[in-house]
């Protein structure tokens, strides 16, 4: 199924459209790779996408488990290797606002997250270093 349009703008930056929607966003080269970095890279992308995965599969946990879910904020970190040029961790940290949860629902929800598409689709070779921080 068809999802996106791509356009290469030049100078190293895209613009990126989302079908059903119409939204739009710009990648640009990241300064480390000749780029200027105004935008998100590509590799910007790929870590960002693991957090956003991981939440919003929580998020599907909860509502299906009825497990009542607060703010949660994440701090993405990249880390690339090169020979070749990669993405060889991406560091993780959620902040779970703490609605008094069980043990239980806070493995629930941490296995959710782990276990989610973007995290399964990654080589494993890819270091995935994830922390969740009740507060």
């Amino acid at each position: 199924m068809e999802i996106s349009k791509i356009s290469y703008l030049g100078e190293l930056r895209t613009e990126a459209r989302h079908l059903k929607s119409g939204e739009t966003f710009i990648t640009d080269a990241p300064l480390d790779n000749q780029g200027k970095g105004e935008a998100f890279s590509p590799t910007d992308l790929l870590a960002t996408s693991l957090g956003a995965c991981m939440v919003t599969i929580m998020g599907i946990a909860a509502r299906t488990h009825g497990i009542p879910i607060g703010k949660i904020e994440i701090s993405v970190s990249k880390f690339m290797a090169s020979n070749p040029r990669r993405v060889e961790k991406i560091g993780l940290i959620l902040e779970i606002e703490d609605r008094g949860y069980t043990d239980h629902q806070k493995n629930l929800l941490e296995t959710a997250g782990r276990n989610c598409p973007v995290a399964k689709s990654l080589h494993p070779d890819l270091v995935q270093e994830v922390q969740f921080i009740y507060q």
